[in-house]
């Protein structure tokens, strides 16, 4: 017998040798600026390196104004990380659109990016690194 929702499950993979994940903590100071405002500021910005992926910028969801970000219905699934949700900026207009991915419900091997945001760099102003 096929338990209920089998054709519709999502399959599920741990990072290894073929698909590497590594986080690590980022010691810079991080300041993410969208439509013209500081968006997120913070010290404590973890590095996702995923594959042969470009290294994402995951800040945690405390060191943001969460005031300028609105929620949309966009979402994806990632098998290594979950299912993401995603925000926009309004001030951003048009570009700020989906501009912001968050992983609620990590799965165990991210976990540590539960309650973190990443920014598409391209939909928002600037994302600076600084040695302060």
């Amino acid at each position: 017998m096929t338990p209920p929702n089998a054709s519709t499950a999502r399959p599920i993979r741990q990072p290894g040798p073929d698909h590497p994940i590594t986080i690590v903590r980022n010691p810079r100071h991080v300041v993410v600026k969208a439509g013209g405002r500081t968006i997120a500021d913070t010290r404590h910005a973890l590095i996702l390196k995923e594959a042969s992926y470009p290294e994402v910028l995951y800040i945690p969801r405390a060191d943001a104004d969460m005031t300028w970000l609105v929620r949309t219905d966009h979402a994806t699934y990632c098998p290594y990380k979950g299912d993401c949700a995603y925000y926009s900026i309004p001030s951003a207009d048009e570009r700020g659109t989906n501009a912001v991915w968050t992983y609620e419900e990590p799965y165990d091997a991210v976990a540590v990016i539960k309650e973190h945001l990443a920014f598409y760099p391209d939909r928002i102003d600037s994302i600076d690194l600084l040695d302060d």
